[in-house]
């Protein structure tokens, strides 16, 4: 069915030079299950009864992210998986055995390549399923644990179920366990937030052990409770001040910023750079979103969203397949890889595209005269004013 539906869009456009093996292939899984939802978050995450996910239903699903990803195995093109990157949801309710019996699934299907990056989102409050040294030896080589505050009435208001002290002991544990690569995600702008406040949970996360913080401005997304409550945010002046001296205390602790809400004291996340160079990525999972080139142009298809859905239905059917148009390329392109400090090379543009970076010139050349793109023929890159204004240059590209 999926060969039919490629065949029929292609017969609409013209082929282009793609050649899928150039471009690195990652992974996406994603584990739907938490222990609560969270009033701000718009992912897709279901809540299980009791907070405990059933052994059972664990083998379910596990047995069915196996049945899905062999449905994609055509279109890795003869590449190996470069990266790995388990989402959700809370995927640390899963146990370390359970993924170790996955990964050996996958790996007889397709092989991962041999250093690659396998990350694993652990919640503070859920981590106690297994001993962090258990994920390490199952062959995750990578935790992000989502602490976004070790304010205690923050975590409150956020609806997270773990505490301050819980935040500090995950990070010291994961340290402690053997885990050389440990993300803290972090957010900043929260409910009635002062500056203390923010810069303090920046200082608790690199003081405990931290290598890489994801540290970024929250949100109100639609759909979510917070959309509907509206919590009262802190005012623009201290959002500002926040966002400046945050940045100051990480550059001073030796923390780079790599990419608009990434700052790294190791290597840059595998997984998510190739994200942001534009790269391509299987997906398996209860709407899990995947990307793909073939040689005829570049699909992005998404699973069915419902956990009971997606374990219903056989694996032919939980996808739904879209072609990039041509039109729509430039802003796809540029929405991530202008997201990345020193950008890409220009040349990737049309490596993963296959369209000629010439044409957008009439875009580019004003962006490079107003100062918001590096004037250098070699690169497509903001500068420092340009990422400011990020939202501003990428509708130059719609």
């Amino acid at each position: 069915m999926l060969k039919l539906i490629i065949l029929l869009v292609a017969l609409s456009f013209s082929l282009t030079a793609l050649i899928p093996q150039n471009i690195p292939l990652s992974l996406y899984i994603h584990m739907p299950w938490c222990v609560r939802k969270c009033p701000y978050c718009d992912f897709n995450s279901h809540a299980v009864p009791d907070g405990k996910l059933s052994l059972d239903l664990e083998q379910e699903y596990l047995q069915a992210l196996v049945e899905d990803f062999k449905t994609q195995i055509e279109f890795a093109q003869g590449r190996e998986i470069h990266s790995v990157f388990i989402g959700g949801g809370t995927p640390s309710l899963i146990s370390a055995q359970g993924y170790q019996w996955l990964f050996s699934q996958l790996k007889a299907l397709l092989p991962f390549e041999q250093d690659c990056e396998i990350t694993l989102e652990a919640n503070p409050g859920t981590v106690e399923h297994d001993p962090f040294a258990s994920y390490l030896a199952a062959g995750i080589n990578r935790l992000s644990i989502g602490v976004q505050s070790f304010n205690t009435e923050h975590l409150k208001k956020l609806g997270r179920i773990h505490s301050n002290d819980d935040a500090v002991s995950a990070i010291r544990n994961a340290r402690e366990a053997g885990f050389q690569r440990v993300n803290v995600d972090l957010m900043h702008g929260l409910p009635e937030q002062t500056l203390e406040q923010a810069l303090y949970d920046l200082k608790l996360a690199v003081e405990n052990g931290a290598t890489h913080i994801s540290w970024y401005q929250l949100t109100i997304e639609p759909n979510t409770v917070f959309f509907r409550t509206q919590p009262i945010l802190p005012v623009d002046d201290v959002l500002e001040a926040i966002q400046e001296q945050g940045e100051q205390y990480l550059k001073a602790s030796g923390f780079i910023n790599y990419e608009v809400s990434a700052w790294r004291k190791e290597q840059p996340s595998a997984h998510n750079l190739n994200y942001w160079q534009f790269g391509d990525y299987l997906a398996i999972g209860a709407g899990a979103h995947g990307k793909v080139t073939q040689t005829d142009g570049v699909y992005r298809y998404q699973k069915t969203r419902l956990p009971k859905d997606y374990l219903a239905k056989v694996p032919a059917e939980h996808l739904q397949f879209k072609r990039i148009e041509d039109v729509e390329m430039p802003f796809e392109f540029m929405m991530n890889a202008l997201r990345l400090n020193d950008g890409v090379v220009a040349e990737l543009y049309t490596e993963r595209t296959g369209l000629n970076l010439e044409d957008l010139n009439e875009r580019i050349s004003p962006l490079k005269q107003r100062h918001l793109m590096v004037n250098d023929a070699t690169r497509l890159s903001c500068t420092a004013q340009g990422h400011i204004f990020l939202n501003s240059v990428l509708e130059a590209f719609l």
